[in-house]
């Protein structure tokens, strides 16, 4: 009489998903690291908008020379701080990406050397 197999292999699609989401055999970064990538980005962009809108108003309430002079700076400063800002995000996203990456290529790489141990065995056997 033949065992039930146990393990990953005897379970049913559904299970197999679920016993992956349990267990962290899979990870769900990939779609999560995007939208915090472009959600982080929609900050930074508001942060944009409210230093385009600080300046003009700085500029507006003077209304002569002196307030379009205050005002440059603090568009160009805040222009360069958003752009240094959008480019720090991104390689912080990035960072992530790469280190769930690894750790999904050393996965294959365990179930690649794990096939060929078996099937080593299986040779001697």
């Amino acid at each position: 009489m033949k065992t039930p197999r146990r393990g990953k292999a005897s379970l049913s699609p559904a299970r197999a998903a679920l016993w992956d989401a349990l267990t962290l055999e899979k990870t769900m970064t990939g779609v999560l690291s995007h939208l915090v990538y472009w959600a982080g980005l929609g900050v930074i962009a508001m942060v944009g908008f409210g230093v385009v809108g600080a300046s003009v108003g700085v500029a507006l309430r003077e209304g002569d020379i002196v307030g379009w002079l205050l005002a440059a700076p603090v568009f160009v400063t805040g222009l360069l701080v958003v752009a240094a800002l959008a480019l720090i995000w991104r390689s912080f996203c990035e960072f992530y990406v790469v280190i769930f990456k690894i750790g999904e290529d050393l996965s294959a790489l365990r179930k690649t050397a794990e096939a060929e141990s078996a099937a080593n065995r299986n040779r001697l056997v």
